[in-house]
């Protein structure tokens, strides 16, 4: 991805929490993940807890592909610094 336009940063912008990837399809060329989230219906008790969707997204295969090594990228750096962190409070 060449000759990307600069990043405008929206403070706005909603940050959405999610449980879980509960699906992947691929179709007309994109990637298609839905995220789901637990709910407890609390108007019985015990409340029973469902799996709810609560977001799509939708990214063109390359897009997707970048998001995955990123990902990928960014989760190994983390799990590093936490263990630097572990080994200097030993």
């Amino acid at each position: 991805m060449t000759n990307m336009p600069p990043l405008v940063n929206n403070l706005h912008a909603p940050d959405v929490f999610a449980d879980e990837a509960t699906g992947f399809a691929f179709a007309n060329g994109n990637v298609h993940i839905t995220f789901s989230s637990y709910r407890v219906d609390h108007s019985s008790d015990p409340g029973p807890t469902h799996r709810v969707v609560i977001g799509r997204l939708v990214m063109p295969l390359e897009a997707a592909e970048a998001f995955q090594y990123g990902l990928a990228d960014f989760i190994s750096r983390m799990k590093s610094q936490k263990d630097s962190i572990k080994q200097t409070m030993q």
